[in-house]
C-alpha cells in the first residue's frame, strides 16, 4: 500500500520528518520501503484497518498530534427513494447509495483531490471515479459510482449459481461460475459486488449524475474473488480484509465535500439501511492481565493514554473496540497494541523457564522418522490452522487467514490434500508421513503429539515392487519391522468424495505417538555426509512424461557398466530413473531388464522432440556397450 509522506505531514502539526515517521512506522510493526517520499508499505492481513491514510494517521497519533477530522458535508440530505432487494442480508448487512447531480464537470482539480494524483503520479478515469478512488485512499472505505441515468430505479443484490458471461467496467469479459454475490438490474449482472463494477452502468467524463454506492461486505464472501477472474481490485483487497461497517455516512459526506469543493451540487439524496445490527467488542478493562502478558508493569495513566490515542473507548471498566478494529477481540489483543506502543525493544528482557521435550521422546521420534524416510516415504509439515470444525476444534481468537481459524484435531485431512497434490503431479509412488502436535478441547485444552502416514500408487520405483500397488498388507508387513507388537489400525480412505480420477487405493493410519514411542525397536541410524545437503528445489508446475527402455543382455558383466550409465546419465530435463524390471533368463544365456525415464521441465510443457533427443544419446551409448541390445529397437 502507497501513501505518500506529503499527506501524512499535512494532517500533523509538528512536521515531523520522514525518518521519524518511518521510525515509528518500524516500532508498530509497519514494514516498509520509501521511494519519493511514498510510503510502500507492508500490512498483515488481518490489519484491514490500515489500509489508508486515515489508518496510518490512527496509527501514529499515539507519537503525534494529529487532526483526525477532514472537512465534511453539513447541509441536509434529502431521502433517496430507491428500490433495493438486499437478498444477502448475512454477507452485506449494512448499506448506503448516495445521489448527486452537479451543473458541470470541472476542467481540472484542486486541494486533496489533486495532490493525490500528483504525489503518487496517478492517471485521471473521470470526475467521480477519481474521487471514488481518493476516498478509498483517505478513508479505506472502497465506494462504486453507476452513472443514474443508466440505472434504473430498481436494484438488487443477490447469489448468481450459474454460469455468466460479464463484462467489467475496464472492459474485459469474465466468465463468472459458481456462487457469486452481485448486484442485478432486470436480471443482468451490473456488479460483481465489492470485486468490481460492469461497464453498462459504469460513469464516463460527461457524467454529472451519479448514483454512489457505499456498502460492507462480509470479508469471507469477497476472500479469493479477485485472483478467481484475475482482476486488480483495490476495493476486494479491502473488502477481503475488513473495513469499518459504521463509517458509511461520514465516508459518503466526505465525498460530497470534494465534490462542491470542485463544482455546484444541485442535488444530493441519501438512502441507508441497517439490515442487521453490528455487534460491539467490550473488553474486560484488566490492567494486570496485559501487564503479565508483556512481561512488564505498565503505569495506568499510560495504559489509558495509549487505548485512547489508539481510538479505544474506556467505560464502566470495559474497553470499547471501535468498529474498525475487528481484529481486536481479547486482553491478548490489548497487550499487543500497548507492546507495539512501547516498542518490543523497550520492553525489559527477563529470564523465562522453556520446557524441554524427554530425551527417550525426542530419540525414538528420530528413530522413527529415519526408518521411514529409509523405507521410501517423504515428511511433510503442513499447517495447523484449518477451516473444517469438529466437537473438539479450538478456535483461533486472532487467525492470520480468517478461512482458518480452527487448530487440527486430526492430521487426515492435510495428508490427503498433500497425497493429492502429488498424485495431480503424475508422482507413482506416493508415501508421506508427518509428526505434529493436535488440540482437542475437552475439559481443558489437551495437547497431543501424532503421527500420520498415507501412501498409495506403486510400492516402490525398483523391480521387486513397481508392479505391485500399495495396500493394507504392505503397511502391516514394513511396521512389523520396527514396531513389531503394535497392532495399528490401517484403514483404506474412499476416493468417492474426492477430487481425483485416480483408482489406486488410498491406506492411511493415524496414532498418538505416546502409546508407541517406547515400542520402537532398535534401529541403526545412517551416517550421511557432513556435506551432503539436499537443497529445496521448487516443484515444476508442468507435466511429466515417461519412456521405458528393455535391454537384452548377453554377457553379464556388462550389466554393470549398463548400469552404471544410465543410472548416473545427466540431463537437465531427466529427473529420474530407476529399474522397473528384471529378469534373469539363464536357460537362455541373458538378463531382461526394464529402465523407466521421467523427463519434466520447469519453464514449459515438454515436446515429443525434446525427449527423444535425449533418448537418442542414451540408446546410441547402451548399444556401444558390448553384449547390450534393445529388442525390437527400429534402426
Amino acid at each position: 500500500m502507497k501513501i505518500s509522506y506529503n499527506h501524512i505531514i499535512n494532517n500533523i502539526g509538528s512536521q515531523p520528518t520522514i525518518d521519524d515517521i518511518s521510525s515509528k512506522l518500524f516500532q508498530l510493526g509497519h514494514e516498509h520501503e520509501i521511494h519519493d517520499k511514498v510510503f510502500d508499505i507492508e500490512i498483515t492481513p488481518n490489519r484491514g484497518d490500515c489500509l489508508s491514510l486515515n489508518g496510518i494517521l490512527k496509527e501514529l497519533s499515539v507519537f503525534f498530534d494529529v487532526n483526525h477530522h477532514q472537512k465534511e458535508y453539513k447541509d441536509d440530505l434529502k431521502p433517496l427513494s430507491i428500490n433495493f432487494q438486499n437478498n444477502a442480508k448475512q454477507d452485506c448487512p449494512i448499506i448506503s447509495f448516495l445521489k448527486i447531480e452537479v451543473d458541470t464537470i470541472p476542467g481540472k482539480y484542486s486541494g486533496v483531490l489533486k495532490d493525490y494524483h500528483d504525489d503518487l503520479s496517478l492517471n485521471k478515469n473521470n470526475f467521480f471515479t477519481d474521487i471514488s478512488n481518493y476516498i478509498s485512499y483517505e478513508t479505506g472505505q472502497p465506494t462504486h459510482c453507476y452513472d443514474s441515468n443508466k440505472l434504473g430505479n430498481s436494484l438488487t443484490l443477490d447469489y448468481l449459481d450459474k454460469d455468466y458471461i460479464f463484462e467489467t467496467l475496464i472492459g474485459k469479459n469474465i466468465s463468472l461460475t459458481g456462487k457469486n454475490l452481485v448486484f442485478l438490474q432486470d436480471n443482468e449482472v451490473i456488479n460483481l459486488a465489492g470485486i468490481m463494477g460492469g461497464k453498462s452502468t459504469s460513469c464516463s467524463k460527461d457524467t454529472k449524475s451519479v448514483i454512489i454506492e457505499c456498502a460492507y461486505f462480509n470479508p469471507e464472501e469477497i476472500i479469493g474473488k479477485s485472483i478467481k477472474y484475475d482482476i486488480n481490485s483495490d476495493a476486494a483487497y479491502k473488502f477481503e480484509r475488513g473495513v469499518d461497517p459504521l463509517c458509511h455516512e461520514s465516508v459518503l459526506r466526505r465525498f460530497l465535500k470534494i465534490v462542491s469543493d470542485h463544482t455546484s451540487i444541485k442535488n444530493a439524496e441519501l438512502f441507508s439501511k441497517d439490515f442487521k445490527k453490528i455487534e460491539h467488542t467490550k473488553i474486560e478493562f484488566d490492567l494486570d492481565i496485559v501487564s503479565k502478558i508483556i512481561g512488564s508493569d505498565v503505569e495506568k495513566d499510560n495504559y489509558i493514554n495509549y487505548l485512547t490515542k489508539l481510538g479505544f473507548g474506556i467505560q464502566e471498566n470495559f474497553i470499547n473496540v471501535p468498529s474498525y478494529r475487528s481484529d481486536v477481540k481479547n486482553n491478548n489483543d490489548i497487550a499487543e497494541e500497548i507492546a507495539r506502543v512501547i516498542g518490543f525493544d523497550n520492553i525489559d528482557s527477563k529470564k523465562i523457564k522453556i520446557p524441554t521435550k524427554n530425551i527417550s521422546s525426542i530419540n525414538s521420534e528420530t528413530t522413527l522418522k529415519t526408518w521411514l524416510i529409509d523405507k521410501g516415504f517423504f515428511e511433510v509439515i503442513n499447517n495447523p490452522f484449518v477451516s473444517d470444525k469438529t466437537k473438539d476444534s479450538l478456535i483461533i481468537d486472532n487467525p492470520l487467514d480468517s478461512n482458518k481459524i480452527y487448530l487440527r484435531t486430526s492430521l487426515r485431512n492435510s495428508l490427503i490434500d498433500n497425497l493429492l497434490y502429488n498424485e495431480r503431479r503424475q508422482n507413482e509412488s506416493i508415501k508421506l508421513f508427518e509428526f505434529s502436535d493436535i488440540y482437542l478441547k475437552e475439559n481443558r485444552i489437551n495437547k497431543r503429539r501424532h503421527l500420520g502416514v498415507i501412501a498409495s500408487g506403486k510400492m516402490g520405483k525398483n523391480y521387486r515392487d513397481f508392479s505391485k500397488a500399495i495396500n493394507i498388507e504392505y503397511f502391516s508387513s514394513i511396521f512389523k519391522e520396527i514396531l513389531p507388537d503394535q497392532k495399528f489400525k490401517f484403514q483404506e480412505i474412499s476416493r468417492n468424495n474426492l477430487d481425483t480420477k485416480i483408482k489406486t487405493p488410498i491406506i492411511y493410519f493415524e496414532i498418538d505417538f505416546d502409546s508407541i514411542k517406547s515400542d520402537i525397536q532398535s534401529y541403526d541410524l545412517p551416517v550421511g555426509e557432513k556435506n551432503n545437503f539436499i537443497k529445496y528445489v521448487p516443484i515444476s508446475e508442468f507435466p511429466k512424461t515417461n519412456r521405458d527402455l528393455s535391454f537384452s543382455i548377453t554377457k553379464f558383466e556388462s550389466m554393470h557398466e549398463l548400469d552404471d550409465l544410465i543410472l548416473n546419465y545427466q540431463d537437465e530435463l531427466l529427473k529420474d530413473i530407476f529399474i522397473f524390471d528384471y529378469f534373469d533368463n539363464s536357460k537362455k544365456g541373458n538378463i531382461k531388464v526394464g529402465y523407466r525415464f521421467i523427463f519434466q521441465s520447469k519453464e514449459r510443457t515438454l515436446a515429443d522432440n525434446d525427449v527423444n533427443l535425449i533418448m537418442d544419446k542414451i540408446i546410441d551409448k547402451s548399444l556401444a556397450i558390448s553384449g547390450v541390445d534393445i529388442p525390437g529397437l527400429s534402426q
